[in-house]
C-alpha cells in the first residue's frame, strides 16, 4: 500500500490494476485503503469488470482497483551501472529500464526504475535500517580506503528488479545490463551485495550468458 501511494499515486499520468488475475494466493484492499487520500472526495466506479476508486488530485483523476492480488516473489534483483559521468550513466540507466519494460512478471519499483542513491543494510554511525552505500559513492572514493569506485568512475546508478520468478528477474538483469552496456562512458557493471540479509536469492552476474 504506500509503495503504491508513495510512488505510483505521486506519479504523473499513472494508474493502478490487479495484475494478478487467477494467480493470486490472498488479495488486499490496496485502492480500498488509499481512496481516503480522496479526503471523502474519493468515488467508487467499474471499469470492465473490475471495481476502482476514482481519487481526485491537482493533476486530474488517480485511478486504482479496489482489491490486489498478491503472492510470494523475488525481491532485490539489481545492478550497478558506473560510469564516467553523470549523463553517460543515466542515459545508460534509462535504456536498461526500456529493455527491461520488455520483460513480463517484473516491476522497477523505484521512479522511472532508477535509484540514484543505493544504499546498504544499516549504518555504521546511527540507527538505522538503511543508510548510504559507501563503497559505490563517487565522491568517497578518496576518504574510504575500501571503496569500489574505479578512478575514472564518477557516477553510479542502481537498476532494483523485482519479480514473480527467479527466471523473470535473471531475464531482466540480463537484458538490462546489455542495453546499458552499449553507452559509450560506461566502465564497469557491479551488483550489490547485501550478504543474505534482505532474502535468500542471490544471482551472480557471471551466471546471465553475458
Amino acid at each position: 500500500i504506500r509503495r503504491v501511494g508513495q510512488c505510483i499515486l505521486t506519479c504523473p499520468t499513472t494508474a493502478a490494476f490487479d495484475g494478478l488475475a487467477g494467480r493470486a494466493v490472498k488479495r488486499l484492499k490496496i485502492g480500498g485503503s488509499l481512496r481516503y487520500f480522496g479526503d471523502g472526495f474519493q468515488r467508487k466506479d467499474k471499469i470492465g469488470d473490475r471495481t476502482v476508486w476514482r481519487i481526485p488530485v491537482m493533476e486530474g483523476e488517480f485511478v486504482v482497483e479496489h482489491r490486489f492480488g498478491v503472492k510470494l516473489g523475488v525481491a532485490g534483483g539489481n545492478f550497478l551501472i558506473l560510469a564516467e559521468n553523470q549523463k553517460a550513466g543515466l542515459e545508460a540507466a534509462e535504456k536498461a529500464v526500456e529493455a527491461i519494460r520488455g520483460v513480463e512478471e517484473v516491476v522497477l519499483p523505484f521512479p522511472g526504475g532508477i535509484c540514484r542513491s543505493g544504499s546498504k543494510v544499516g549504518s555504521m554511525k546511527y540507527k538505522l535500517p538503511a543508510s548510504t552505500n559507501h563503497l559505490y559513492c563517487p565522491v568517497l572514493k578518496e576518504a574510504v580506503k575500501e571503496t569500489l569506485v574505479p578512478k575514472n568512475v564518477n557516477s553510479v546508478y542502481e537498476i532494483v528488479i523485482n519479480g514473480l520468478t527467479l527466471k523473470a528477474v535473471r531475464e531482466a538483469m540480463k537484458v538490462g545490463i546489455q542495453a546499458a552496456m552499449q553507452v559509450p562512458g560506461i566502465v564497469k557493471i557491479s551488483a550489490a551485495n547485501f550478504g543474505g540479509k534482505l532474502g535468500p536469492y542471490k544471482i551472480q552476474l557471471k551466471t546471465l550468458g553475458l
